[in-house]
Parts: C-alpha cells; sequence; structure tokens
C-alpha cells in the first residue's frame, strides 16, 4: 500500500518554506499531494487556479508530486485520496499550539489519518506567506521567498 501524504494549506503564496517541507516529504512518503483548501476566514491574494499553475510548475519534474483543491474538511479530502498522512511544517511553538487541535479534530473525523510535523528548516522559519504579501501588495521585490517568479500585481 502506497504511503500517501497530503499538505493542505492554502498556499497564497506557496514559499520556499512550503517547497522545503514537500521535499523533505517526498523522501518520507511515496506520494505527497499538495492540496489547496478554501479557507472561508481568508480572502486569496492570489487566485486558486493561478496557485495551481504556479505550485505544479516548481514540481513538474517530480511525478510524487501533485497538486489538487479541496473544499470541506482536510481529514475526509485524505480519505477520498487514499492519503494516511497529513504533512505539516513548524516554524515555532505557537505554529505547534495552533497546529495541535487541528490534528486532534482531523484524527477524530478520520481515525486512519496521522499527522507528520516537520521542523521548517532554520534559515525559512521567518518569513511566513502573510509577510510576503504585504511586501509584494507595496511593490517590494519577494523573488528570495518563492520557488517561481511572484506575478505581478493585478494579473
Amino acid at each position: 500500500m502506497p504511503r500517501i501524504a497530503i499538505f493542505p494549506g492554502s498556499f497564497d503564496p506557496f514559499t520556499n518554506g512550503h517547497l522545503d517541507v514537500v521535499q523533505r516529504g517526498v523522501q518520507l512518503f511515496d506520494e505527497v499531494i499538495v492540496a489547496i483548501g478554501t479557507n472561508s476566514s481568508k480572502q486569496r491574494y492570489l487566485p486558486v487556479e493561478q496557485m495551481v499553475g504556479l505550485i505544479a510548475g516548481v514540481f513538474e519534474h517530480e511525478p510524487r508530486v501533485s497538486v489538487r483543491t479541496f473544499k470541506g474538511l482536510t481529514a475526509e479530502f485524505a480519505r477520498e485520496t487514499g492519503a494516511r498522512y497529513l504533512l505539516r511544517g513548524l516554524r515555532n511553538s505557537p505554529d505547534f499550539e495552533y497546529e495541535k487541535p487541528i490534528a486532534y479534530g482531523n484524527q477524530h473525523v478520520n481515525p486512519d489519518l496521522e499527522t507528520v510535523f516537520l521542523l521548517t528548516s532554520p534559515a525559512l522559519g521567518a518569513v511566513s506567506s502573510t509577510i510576503i504579501r504585504d511586501i509584494h501588495r507595496f511593490g517590494g521585490n519577494v523573488d528570495a521567498f518563492l520557488p517561481y517568479p511572484m506575478p505581478p500585481l493585478g494579473s
């Protein structure tokens, strides 16, 4: 039975930190699905379809990584895809405190789902999608934080 992991998030945008987690994840799992979910409490900066294309381009030479979108519960999406592992990156202890109850909730919904936490590489731990969006929104260069060129504003 293949070891399939989903790496869920809004990925708005997908950062070098996210890339690091996926690259390390493919060393642990047979397949990693980058799962872009709908977060009702967030308004997207980049359209989902555009983000799918950008992330897919990053992994075009890695057949064990795919990019999919989903709506609803992450634990249900894992069940639908046959994933038994949920991959999450942690930058700091507040991330862990945030992720822990979510992991418990996911396991309640899908008892076969195991959450695996990877510590973010130290050089990437201080950067978040929120910071990148703010820099970009005000005309700053964000190339150092992303594995693809950021589309210009309004494109």
